[in-house]
């Protein structure tokens, strides 16, 4: 505590005393100032001299300053006027990573001088004004991954030196403005993850990168033809339609039209295949043949035509694609035989022909890489090859569900021949598997034997695990971490999340070779091997939380990147394809006050659902696991955010027990919730709005999670996936038999955010409090009574009693009431509750 008021007031001396040395009017005067109110330190403040500080270069006459790089330095809310923007020499300027909310209206004055503007990953909500078209000799612009909305401005034609524009990650909407192609240097466009409707413009003649996707662009694909130096294109997860045809004469190295509702590709005799090195058309229209001239494509390493509506053809010939590591080629209409060339393609790791026509036998498949293996829903018959069943120990996932197939099924277990070969016939001696056989009788003296071994097993177990509950018991990591209100007896799959993953690592034997799909740098190789290191194998040391839907843990990917990984509970029937399409659905959902998923990853059995990870943790612990104000003996709330996240804001009373601050963390819920429910098609119904499923990030701003997962886990596990967790059940699921004929509707969201808005205002939990004097047992029975009796004061919070109006917290235990109200139809929509809640705007009491 001493030495932290120490550092700040040394920190204090010197920024006054650096703007002491800087004189009015000045660059060093006006950027000082800008940190100052930004909140950041000073980047070297020892010396008079701006052109000294770190981040920041100065012209010739060591005078103006030219350039100013403050990526990742903590600065937060809204840039002052009469600060950066009064550099009137500044050419580079990098705001990166930074918590910056709106821009200063002077800003725009730099146009005359600017040439790379870069304020990427801030949490900026506004819409871009038509006068960046000031920025006339701009060459670098990138705004990515902030909330910047409305439609791109047509001005933006008139950067005739933009070289780099980055749009992406935003929710601009509306047509791409048919001027951008008049920025004639343009090389590298990136407008993906947007709202961008419309139809594409004319092709650039200069551009080599290009990602369009995951927007609504519709239409005809024009003519790129003109694409003369494009070497990365990307479209996929638009509405294009009808054919391409004539495009495409440069070295292209990366194509992706996959998700659309192209009907036919006609890259003709000039398409050059010879550096491509990923294609991906999957999940089109496309009818006809096969590209007839794939073998020329010697340096492809991904492959996946899968999902589309070619006419019958036989295997195509890429026995020559010697690179390849991905190829998948499911629901392709192939017949005839696998060939046995196949074996030729020693560098691949997945190979996926499912859902097909093909006959004849299975081949060897002696690929030493191969760790994904789909054969499933095809006509192939006669013996599994020997060499080939004893590879599949090495896999992380295969299927031969759905052929003719007969093999000796020795080695597997019965939940293994279950699900990976359906309908095949196992040709081992009855004796051969006992676990295939439903009981076999034994000799009683066998029967003794086994007992005994069973026994001393046992009692061997016994005691290792209380050593070890010992042992762990005494480590300060087990004071720190919270346990699950309910702990599971038995856990499905190959990996118990009450000890430590030695079972799923003997699963996943491979992991190396199970990929992590990240939606934002889709071209990443992340693979299961650096989720199991990012975690210490799943151990509950990095463990964060245990949900309905499963256990979440914390990890730090290659490249510093943190991230949430949910292992999802598996109950759900969907195909791993269509696990991938519902979760590259979701994690296309993007608003300011949701926890963006950012990937996935489907290692045999286990599916893992990656999120951003949140530096402030969750509602749940803020307001009643970590008494706010209190320091316990064993402080946690110091050790795991404040030493482990570089300066993230420590969650203290400051700021925090005010109902201003309450107030901001229920409106914004209150919009999330409103996206999904009004701006989502299709809908999205939360189904499990609960306290600790609401996170704080580094600005201690309000992010729900974990929203529609219910098709991924299924709702075949328990009650709790389908009716909410307790305290937060409406009284129309709280009937086990009438919860199973209700649907999920909104209204089951709009009770849970009133159980939440009833915490935030009396700091109570929804269950486990006592309230002797009125004989209730849970938090909505309690305060509905008080506000029915127009006693609404009694149950506020007595930290957050004199930090604000009273009567608007008696307003919002009002709202509360109506969400929580026993009809479903007496309760008000999301849409209508963000309206309440914004009439209401909180100002501290003096």
């Amino acid at each position: 505590m001493g030495s932290g008021y120490l550092a700040s007031s040394i920190f204090l001396i010197l920024l006054f005393k650096c703007l002491a040395f800087q004189q009015p009017n000045t660059d060093g005067y006006f950027l000082a100032d800008f940190l100052e109110k930004m909140g950041a330190k000073l980047p070297s403040a020892t010396s008079s001299s701006v052109c000294s500080w770190s981040g920041v270069s100065c012209d010739s006459m060591g005078v103006d300053v030219i350039g100013f790089a403050a990526s990742g330095l903590g600065l937060s809310g809204s840039i002052p006027d009469n600060t950066i923007g009064k550099l009137n020499k500044l050419q580079a300027l990098d705001l990166s990573m930074n918590n910056i909310t709106k821009l200063s209206s002077d800003l725009w004055g730099l146009g005359s001088s600017l040439k790379n503007l870069n304020l990427s990953m801030n949490r900026i909500q506004d819409s871009l004004l038509n006068n960046i078209g000031n920025f006339g000799n701009l060459e670098i612009l990138d705004l990515s991954q902030n909330g910047f909305f409305g439609e791109i401005p047509a001005g933006i034609s008139s950067m005739s030196n933009l070289r780099l524009l980055n749009l992406s990650r935003n929710a601009f909407e509306g047509k791409i403005p048919e001027g951008i192609t008049d920025c004639k240097s343009l090389v590298a466009l990136d407008l993906s993850v947007n709202k961008l409707s419309g139809s594409l413009p004319a092709a650039f003649k200069n551009l080599s990168f290009l990602d369009l996707s995951r927007n609504q662009i519709q239409g005809a694909m024009p003519d790129l033809s003109g694409l003369e130096s494009i070497t990365y294109l990307n479209v996929s997860g638009n509405l294009l339609q009808d054919s391409i045809t004539g495009v495409f004469h440069a070295a292209l190295k990366v194509l992706d039209l996959s998700n659309n509702q192209f009907s036919q590709i006609k890259l003709g005799s000039s398409f050059n295949l010879s550096s491509l090195v990923y294609l991906d058309i999957s999940r089109n229209h496309l009818n006809g043949e096969f590209l007839s001239n794939l073998g020329q494509a010697s340096l492809l390493k991904h492959l996946n035509l899968a999902k589309n509506r070619f006419s019958h053809q036989k295997f195509p010939q890429i026995h020559d694609l010697h690179m390849l590591e991905y190829l998948n080629l499911s629901e392709t209409s192939l017949t005839g035989n696998i060939p046995t060339e196949i074996s030729q393609l020693v560098g691949l790791k997945t190979l996926d022909l499912s859902h097909n026509q093909l006959s004849g036998k299975v081949p060897q498949f002696m690929m030493v890489n191969l760790t994904i293996l789909d054969i499933s829903s095809n006509n192939l018959s006669g013996e599994i090859p020997s060499p080939l069943l004893e590879n599949l120990s090495h896999m992380e996932m295969f299927n031969f569900s759905n052929n003719n197939l007969t093999f000796c099924a020795k080695k597997f277990s019965l939940q293994r021949f279950n699900s990976s070969f359906v309908g095949s016939q196992n040709s081992c001696p009855l004796a051969a598997n006992p676990d295939l056989i439903p009981s076999v009788k034994v000799k009683h003296k066998g029967l003794k034997l086994a007992l005994a071994v069973t026994l001393s097993v046992f009692f061997v177990l016994v005691g290792i695990v209380c050593l070890s509950f010992a042992c762990r018991k005494s480590t300060r990591s087990w004071a720190v971490k919270q346990l699950s209100y309910k702990e599971e007896e038995n856990v499905e799959g190959p990996y118990s999340f009450r000890t430590d993953s030695t079972a799923w690592v003997a699963d996943v034997r491979v992991a190396t070779s199970v990929p992590v799909v990240m939606f934002e740098k889709p071209l990443l190789n992340f693979t299961f091997a650096d989720l199991l290191a990012a975690t210490s194998n799943f151990d509950r040391g990095t463990l964060l939380s245990e949900g309905s839907f499963g256990p979440v843990y914390r990890g730090i990917l290659p490249g510093g990147i943190q991230v949430a990984m949910k292992v999802l509970a598996h109950g759900s029937a969907l195909t791993d394809q269509d696990v991938a399409r519902e979760l590259e659905r979701l994690g296309r959902i993007k608003h300011p006050n949701l926890v963006p998923l950012t990937g996935y990853c489907l290692a045999g059995d286990q599916r893992i659902a990656l999120y951003e990870y949140m530096e402030n943790g969750n509602l749940q612990n803020l307001l009643h696991d970590l008494p706010l104000g209190v320091q316990t003996t064993e402080d946690w709330s110091t050790d795991t955010w404040e030493n482990e996240t570089n300066g993230v804001q420590n969650i203290t009373t400051e700021g925090v027990t005010t109902w201003r601050f309450r107030h901001r963390i229920a409106l914004g819920i209150a919009r999330a919730l409103a996206f999904l429910h009004h701006g989502c098609f299709p809908q999205v119904v939360h189904r499990d709005v609960k306290a600790s499923n609401i996170y704080l990030d580094s600005s201690l701003e309000p992010k729900l999670s974990h929203f529609g997962l219910e098709k991924v886990v299924g709702n075949d596990l328990d009650d709790e996936l389908t009716t909410g967790s307790p305290g937060y059940i409406p009284p129309e699921l709280s009937d086990p038999e009438k919860a199973s004929s209700s649907a999920a509707t909104p209204k089951i969201d709009v009770f849970g955010f009133g159980v939440v808005l009833f915490e935030l205002i009396t700091g109570r939990k929804p269950l486990g409090d006592q309230y002797p004097e009125e004989k209730k047992t849970s938090l909505v029975d309690w305060a509905r009574a008080l506000v029915k009796k127009n006693q609404c004061s009694l149950a506020i919070d007595p930290k957050i009693r004199e930090t604000g109006s009273e009567k608007q917290m008696e307003e919002a235990l009002r709202i509360a009431y109506l969400c929580t109200a026993d009809l479903p139809s007496k309760r008000p929509s999301m849409q209508q509750i963000v309206g309440l809640l914004k009439d209401m705007e909180p100002v501290a009491k003096d």
